[in-house]
């Protein structure tokens, strides 16, 4: 295992290359790993080398409480942090604080690693001698608007008819973890690139749009707010910006677990990766799953309730 922080690598910053710069990145929500339905580390272990990525965001990196509700599930046991990064030679930080924008989060990298932001929400990655930030975020899922939307029951949650009620059910859910973000972005403002990863539990406004509905894929076109604010902050959906057509490439995350006609469910993409920077370009991008056609790369047998994203990218 390497050290989380090499804190004299974060001191003095080399003058930027002039070439430019690739990287592979990852967002997996792996469901503790696995341990959730008693599977080992080594399953989602397995997934992160086939991908092979630079960075990687890693949400509920421990398993769900003994009461685990629709509203109510805080996370038991040891973060799986370390255990992955000691079976890749990564380097890692545990985002250890309790606020509404994480759930048991964890950033991973094969470059230095320094301190977390305020709000524990990102960290500064030295790549080649430029400065990357890496954030990483795992938002409410309940109330979660496309099972309000679809009539699907849900803890407590009303269900919902409207575009308009769908934008304001999902501000009121997500809204004060994206204050903590924006916050914590500020300390970004000076790096090359600056990545987002995270599971939202909350659709695209760039997948629930008026060709989804003719495609089938969604019930109405809902302008969803969170991924609206961070575009605009500056910041671009790496999956989209490769696949710009949702009916011919929805890349659903949302969920491997059930079939797309089970009635009390509804598949989707929630798990994202934007990022913002000088000349970032988005060169392939995909799905990670446990079979095709749902999955650009398939890894059998799959340890978790949601697909995993990646993208390479130049900047």
């Amino acid at each position: 295992m390497k050290s989380a922080y090499i804190a004299a690598a974060f001191l003095s910053l080399a003058p930027m290359p002039a070439a430019a710069t690739e990287l592979t990145v990852m967002s997996f929500n792996i469901w503790g790993g696995g341990a959730n339905v008693g599977k080992t580390v080594d399953e989602t272990v397995a997934v992160i080398r086939k991908v092979n990525p630079d960075i990687v965001g890693i949400q509920e990196t421990m398993t769900e409480g003994d009461t685990c509700t629709a509203d109510v599930c805080p996370p038991k046991g040891e973060s799986l942090a370390r255990a992955l990064a000691n079976a890749l030679g990564y380097y890692y930080v545990d985002q250890t604080a309790t606020n509404p924008a994480l759930w048991a989060n964890a950033i991973l990298s094969r470059y230095p690693i320094g301190p977390l932001t305020e709000n524990s929400l990102g960290a500064p990655i030295l790549v080649n001698g430029r400065q990357v930030y890496a954030y990483n975020i795992h938002l409410d899922d309940s109330p979660y608007q496309p099972y309000q939307l679809m009539g699907i029951p849900y803890g407590d949650s009303p269900f919902l008819t409207t575009e308009a009620e769908a934008v304001a059910a999902a501000k009121a859910t997500r809204s004060a973890a994206l204050d903590l973000l924006e916050a914590d972005l500020r300390t970004a403002q000076l790096a090359d690139l600056t990545l987002i990863f995270g599971d939202f539990n909350e659709p695209s406004n760039l997948d629930w749009t008026e060709a989804a509905v003719k495609a089938g894929l969604q019930p109405l076109k809902v302008a969803f707010p969170t991924t609206q604010r961070i575009e605009g902050w500056g910041f671009v959906d790496l999956f989209r910006a490769v696949y710009p057509d949702v009916a011919s490439k929805p890349g659903f995350t949302w969920t491997p677990t059930t079939s797309p006609d089970d009635p009390e469910d509804h598949h989707d993409r929630i798990d994202f990766t934007f990022a913002r920077g000088t000349s970032v370009t988005a060169l392939s991008a995909g799905i990670v799953g446990e079979k095709a056609p749902e999955a650009d790369i398939v890894v059998s047998p799959w340890p978790s309730d949601h697909r995993a994203s990646f993208a390479r990218i130049q900047f």
